[in-house]
């Protein structure tokens, strides 16, 4: 073999297995789910943001390890978990126990990050849409069973809070409206399960329309983001968040895709005191007013949201407005795009007016609009309704572990292979939502010890269970028989933080 040979060889041999890893990964549940808890008397939010020029902005050295390192303390897993109802969701983002069957429990994971220290946090809708349990897993292993506060499906956002939550670390807010593309940034989630991954990659565009396009503003970047992400920080130079990472392209590699920092800040306070977003609709379709419409259209302005259809029984069928208009002002604020329009627009309260100097045949006119409530696509409108109003709870109480148990007899131990010797509990039920869930027990499990003390008798276990404060967390002892193993399995009661 010669040496060229040898090398070639080698280096074959070192891609194959750099594929074979990508092969074999195989990526845990992921996706989507929403809790119908709501806390309407939490404290306000009193999140830290900065507007200061970035170090990569101004050309200055980037460290992302020192940024990681300042940042990760605040960056959470999101698990959610619904018992199944019969709904059925389309897409890729729920994974079911049972396939064919409807009522089967879901269960996914995403990231999110901590605003303030009173526990509130921020993640994506998608993550938390349908859930009738959310937990948040801090970087230091803490588990905390967080409350849904607000939501809006429209730009992809959910609010959190863990209650009664007090000294945890947040992010700094940052502008996203500072970005350049060519700007580097991070990402620190939580892809295929892997928890607490940063990577690194540039701004690539701004503004991209990914599914609404009147709303959408998406950051696009070439830092990795997988399955697990949604929801995540992406971070300047100087550690502050500018966007929520939400999707990635199913084509491509590196082309993944932010919610803009600046669309979350305004809606904070819808979220928090009314647990949904509102926005002013006029209904037009627009378009901004390029030099090659001006010439064609014969138009005198140079800028401005061309008005390219009017929707029927709409605030603006009602006011007058039509095709070919040219809006130059709303609110004596100046328009140059069709983005500005849609802005300014979303930004009133429903109900409100809004003055309108439009360019019509190269006359200058003012048109008064009433502005309605912004419409939200009929799903996202159902899953709005399912988060925010509670739904009955399941009729099973199955206590603070959520979990029920029995007395293990000699004739059971014999069917399901326990050993004779083994002392303990049997697992016969489960709440699809429940702290046991999550922690993956299963009927047939035999629960040994709580908290290092023998449980040999349903009376025993349930004795344990009393002593237990909400929120505490119980150390089981467990002999798993498809594993032929004792494990130790950590579980936060209900009931608290």
């Amino acid at each position: 073999m010669t040496r060229f040979a040898g090398v070639l060889a080698a280096f074959t041999a070192v891609v194959g297995f750099l594929l074979g890893l990508v092969v074999m990964g195989s990526p845990p549940p992921t996706a989507g789910v929403t809790s119908h808890l709501r806390q309407t008397d939490a404290p306000p939010v009193t999140f830290t943001s900065s507007t200061s020029p970035s170090a990569s902005s101004m050309g200055g050295p980037v460290d992302f390890s020192s940024v990681a390192s300042r940042v990760n303390a605040a960056v959470v897993n999101v698990d959610a978990a619904t018992r199944g109802d019969g709904r059925v969701r389309p897409g890729p983002r729920w994974r079911r126990d049972m396939a064919d069957d409807p009522s089967a429990p879901r269960e996914g994971s995403g990231s999110g990050f901590l605003i303030d220290a009173h526990g509130y946090l921020l993640t994506n809708f998608h993550v938390v849409d349908g859930a009738d349990r959310v937990t948040v897993t801090l970087a230091d292993g803490r588990s905390f069973r967080a409350l849904v506060v607000g939501v809006d499906p429209a730009i992809d956002v959910a609010l959190l809070r863990i209650p009664d939550a007090q000294g945890l670390p947040s992010v700094v807010l940052g502008d996203s409206a500072t970005l350049r593309p060519g700007q580097w940034v991070c990402a620190i989630g939580n892809p295929l399960g892997y928890v607490h991954s940063v990577t690194v990659g540039v701004v690539s565009y701004l503004g991209r329309k990914l599914f609404d396009q009147s709303l959408d503003a998406y950051i696009q970047t070439d830092a990795a983001i997988s399955l697990g992400n949604s929801g995540g920080p992406l971070i300047d130079a100087d550690g502050r968040v500018v966007g929520i990472t939400t999707a990635v392209s199913a084509q491509a590699a590196n082309i993944g895709f932010a919610v803009p920092i600046g669309q979350v800040l305004p809606i904070l306070d819808q979220l928090r005191e009314r647990g949904r977003v509102s926005r002013g609709y006029v209904g037009i379709g627009l378009t901004t007013l390029t030099p090659a419409l001006q010439r064609a259209l014969g138009l005198t302005t140079s800028g401005g949201a061309l008005v390219q259809d009017v929707t029927a029984d709409t605030p603006a069928e009602r006011a007058g407005l039509l095709p070919y208009d040219v809006i130059v002002t709303a609110d004596s604020t100046p328009i140059r795009s069709d983005e500005d329009l849609i802005r300014h627009i979303a930004a009133r309260t429903p109900g409100t007016t809004s003055t309108l100097s439009i360019v019509r045949d190269a006359a200058r006119r003012t048109i008064v609009v009433k502005l309605t409530e912004r419409p939200l696509p009929e799903s996202a409108r159902r899953s709005t309704q399912q988060t925010v109003d509670a739904r009955p709870a399941s009729g099973r109480d199955l206590g603070p572990l959520g979990l029920t148990v029995r007395d293990l007899d000699r004739a059971t131990a014999m069917r399901q292979s326990i050993p004779p010797s083994l002392q303990g509990v049997l697992v016969v039920d489960v709440d699809p939502a429940g702290p046991g869930r999550l922690a993956r027990l299963r009927p047939g499990h035999v629960i040994l010890e709580i908290n290092r003390r023998p449980v040999t008798t349903a009376a025993e276990f349930q004795k344990a269970l009393a002593a237990l404060k909400p929120g505490d967390v119980a150390a089981l002892f467990v002999f798993d028989q498809l594993l032929d193993q004792r494990i130790l399995v950590a579980i936060a009661t209900d009931g608290g933080s």
